[in-house]
């Protein structure tokens, strides 16, 4: 039998010189002071600088997200950044940072959004002077104009008292907030901090994250652009849906794709619909999807309060092992699917194809799980306030990295998740060196995505920057 190669012997110690961890987080500084976002953050929170002294509370809070954005869970993780000051600079200590953000008030946060919103305005500009600008969806093999924001809620755990955690619907203790992610980039436009026993169909909430995720997009976006607005069921509500047909007055092209619970009156209407008028559902590819079927219910089902034109639409398909059913399904034999939408017949509104655009919305569940990779899973105070900043920073964290891949990487890093940015590019070691007046950070000659790294930190630099 042939022994198993032993390891290299190495000999341990801790006097290492010019050596950083977490070289490739600095793309994120730079990014960030490229689109203008740190500038923006400083002059939102100028007043909360004391007499102009001290650590620039908007370099604060650009470290915290930077921090975010590489994995970082706590406030005390910013010792990742401080401990590496030739790489990242002057970065605050623990306490100033929890200080910043339990100095952020209403106003404050409003400035922070309103920072974060110019900075994506600046990046929206160089993704179409240095490429194809914001992607297009993709619809069952085709390409979908406009652009695509999908909101959900989404339960955090606390494992200690917190003001405002509450007992959620699935029998834990937390937050319960409600998020709004772009589909076509991943940006993730706004959020709202809940108790845990929040509605999940509150109206006045969906209408308040809605409004925040368009102040988000740059106004050459928002006004002339189609925007279609996903939800699942909880957003079905009439106030909600009532709200976005009237962003049509405010000259904002808003249509909805909302789940919708199946009723009595559905299912009535399910069982009446003759077998013709079903029709094969697709893939997001454009094949047929196997096994499942797509009929339109417009007509069948009262739908008085709703805005007009709205149309209701079902999904029948066999059960994947596992599914959860309803009485209905199990008496049926299928899983079926309700959602309501305002797109006309005339806008090329099939219900094959507005099925399979609705199903899209399933992306969302992908960007949360993300997001709670990077700030949203844990919120580090007992105060409701601080972590509402905590979230904020936690959407700007994610903006920087969907700007990173849209505007520095190509390949298949231009649509990795965080896990494999920060294994591949954010945590890599690197060296040192000064020479010929120029600090250089020398990544191994061997790390398998030394290129992509070098290649975006070239991108970086030549960016086209904001005016002033």
């Amino acid at each position: 039998m042939q022994g198993i190669g032993l390891r290299p012997k190495v000999h341990v110690s801790a006097d290492g010189s010019g050596v950083v961890g977490h070289a490739g987080a600095r793309l994120l500084a730079d990014l960030a002071d490229a689109t203008g976002l740190t500038a923006a953050y400083s002059t939102a929170l100028g007043p909360l600088r004391p007499r102009g002294t001290g650590h620039d509370p908007g370099r604060i809070a650009t470290d915290l997200a930077v921090m975010l954005a590489d994995g970082g869970e706590a406030i005390a993780d910013l010792a990742v950044l401080r401990d590496q000051a030739e790489v990242f600079g002057s970065v605050a200590s623990t306490p100033t940072a929890w200080r910043l953000l339990a100095d952020v008030d209403e106003t404050a946060l409003a400035a922070l959004a309103s920072a974060r919103a110019s900075a994506r305005e600046v990046v929206w500009l160089q993704a179409s002077e240095t490429g194809e600008g914001i992607p297009a969806a993709k619809v069952a093999g085709l390409t979908l104009p406009g652009l695509i924001l999908d909101l959900d809620a989404t339960l955090v755990a606390c494992h200690s008292e917190k003001e405002q955690a509450a007992p959620t619907y699935k029998g834990g203790f937390g937050f319960h907030p409600l998020l709004c992610f772009l589909a076509n980039t991943g940006e993730a436009l706004s959020g709202r901090l809940r108790p845990g026993n929040a509605g999940a169909n509150t109206a006045a909430d969906h209408i308040a994250v809605l409004d925040q995720a368009l102040v988000q997009i740059p106004d050459a976006h928002r006004h002339g652009t189609d925007i279609l607005v996903r939800t699942d069921s909880a957003g079905s509500a009439k106030a909600f849906l009532a709200h976005v047909r009237d962003m049509w007055k405010r000259g904002i092209r808003t249509f909805f794709s909302v789940g919708y619970a199946i009723t009595e009156p559905v299912r009535r209407a399910i069982r009446a619909l003759p077998d013709r008028l079903w029709h094969p559902a697709l893939d997001q590819d454009g094949t047929l999807r196997d096994g499942a079927e797509v009929a339109e219910l417009t007509g069948m089902v009262d739908l008085d309060g709703y805005p007009a034109g709205t149309r209701i639409i079902v999904r029948r398909e066999r059960p994947h092992p596992g599914a959860q059913l309803s009485l209905f399904d199990q008496d049926e034999g299928l899983r079926h699917q309700v959602f309501l939408t305002d797109t006309p017949y005339s806008s090329g509104g099939s219900a094959q194809f507005l099925e399979v655009r609705h199903r899209g919305h399933a992306t969302v569940e992908d960007h949360i799980r993300c997001g709670k990779a990077t700030g949203l899973g844990r919120f580090p105070s007992r105060h409701f306030a601080i972590n509402t900043a905590w979230l904020e920073l936690s959407l700007a964290a994610i903006d920087l990295l969907a700007w990173m891949r849209a505007l520095l990487l190509d390949g298949e890093l231009a649509t990795a998740e965080p896990k494999k940015l920060r294994y591949r590019l954010l945590h890599v070691a690197a060296r040192l060196t000064r020479g010929g007046r120029r600090l250089r950070l020398r990544i191994s000659a061997t790390w398998p995505w030394r290129y992509e790294l070098a290649t975006a930190f070239h991108r970086l630099a030549v960016l086209p920057r904001p005016a002033g």
